[in-house]
């Protein structure tokens, strides 16, 4: 009989990929723009016309005043 976990084993480590955890997660949009949180514990607001951003950097400073995020178009 062969050995059924090193049969196992190998499909899980090709799938591992796509089930592990993401490199950034959405907090919120506004409009295009975008404020994602990353695997290093910072924020990123990505995109959107000025006045999203805008409103984004609003929310921020309202529902997360300690956080610093990083911009990006």
């Amino acid at each position: 009989m062969s050995n059924q976990r090193c049969h196992d084993s190998g499909m899980k480590n090709r799938i591992r990929q796509f089930i592990g955890p993401r490199a950034e997660h959405t907090i919120t949009t506004f409009g295009e723009a975008k404020l994602v949180s990353l695997d290093d514990g910072s924020l990123e607001l990505r995109g959107g016309r000025p006045e999203e951003r805008t409103a984004a950097k609003e929310w921020i400073s309202l529902f997360m005043h300690e956080a610093v995020p990083r911009f990006r178009n």
